[in-house]
């Protein structure tokens, strides 16, 4: 199986890889959209014609994103939708209310790097906002996306996985003192184990999913970090919001990722697979991709959903 490769790489800008395709008729969500890469993720689906509905916890910032983008794009079919994804009953709300096909999810929102939090659930902040509610939404969605016939899952992870694999003893750290990295980086492996399982698992519906790490980008991701993300990437390694957005734009749209899923890229191309944390912001770990460990992820993953209680 031959790595994918493309045109574009890592100054490619979002608007750049989108250039001539048209997605008029097709419709895409993108959770967390109310700002950052989220918010530009939106915008250039929306220069392609997709109606597109931003998935957000802050209604009222959506709608002034919607707004701009209406305004710089001309696309009238933008919409914003209440979508809280460490609360489970917003989760199903949101899909129990999603009507027709669905072309395009993209799982951007995120938290990183937060203090010692828990739901009501008791999961784990980052683990549940990260990974269990996108999980929630993209199956609760499944039918949505299913109907199209040859829809496309894009999940945002992040380098940061190397930090941490699935410590399947203790998710949620119980016994283990909390640290906020390990805790995303779990996360975060959750996210490229999710998408390799939902590619296999809905191979008969044609839906494919693929993870991405968008780079280094000062977003408000970062508020819990002093706005620096880990502090330890070079400065010539940081891209703006339009080349951050560019990897998962090129995942929903392109022609060249047709029938392509479970993989992991980053600057618009399939990145490498390594045994070892690399000290670069590319490379995907071995455990990330490890189909056993995705088929354990997902079972893990609806046993929690089942029992919330």
């Amino acid at each position: 199986m031959s790595a994918i490769t493309t045109p574009f790489g890592f100054s490619s800008k979002a608007a750049e890889v989108t250039e001539g395709i048209a997605l008029t008729g097709r419709r895409a969500i993108v959770t967390g959209a109310s700002s950052g890469l989220g918010a530009e993720t939106a915008r250039a689906l929306a220069i392609t014609g997709a109606a597109v509905t931003l998935a957000v916890r802050d209604v009222a910032a959506g709608e002034r994103v919607a707004k701009d983008i209406t305004a710089s794009t001309g696309n009238q079919e933008v919409r914003v939708a209440h979508l809280d994804l460490a609360d489970p009953a917003s989760v199903h709300a949101f899909t129990a209310a999603w009507r027709g096909p669905l072309h395009v999810l993209v799982n951007n929102a995120g938290v990183m790097a937060c203090p010692e939090q828990y739901t009501e659930q008791g999961w784990e902040w980052q683990f549940a906002t990260n990974h269990l509610g996108h999980f929630a939404l993209a199956t609760g969605l499944h039918h949505a996306l299913a109907a199209d016939g040859n829809a496309r899952v894009v999940v945002v992870s992040s380098t940061g996985h190397q930090q941490s694999p699935i410590v399947w003893d203790d998710v949620n750290f119980a016994f283990r003192p909390y640290d906020p990295w390990l805790a995303y980086g779990q996360s975060k492996t959750a996210n490229v184990l999710f998408a390799v399982e939902a590619t296999r698992r809905w191979a008969d519906d044609n839906i494919t999913a693929n993870a991405l790490m968008p780079g280094a980008i000062y977003t408000s991701l970062q508020r819990h970090t002093g706005g620096r993300g880990s502090g330890r990437v070079p400065a010539h390694l940081i891209k703006t919001v339009e080349q951050g957005a560019a990897t998962s734009v090129l995942l929903a749209t392109s022609p060249l990722l047709d029938g392509v899923g479970g993989r992991y890229f980053v600057d618009c191309n399939e990145t490498e697979v390594v045994d070892r944390r690399s000290g670069t912001l590319r490379g995907v770990a071995r455990y990330a991709i490890d189909p056993d460990n995705a088929r354990r992820l997902w079972t893990l993953s609806q046993d929690l959903l089942t029992h919330t209680g």
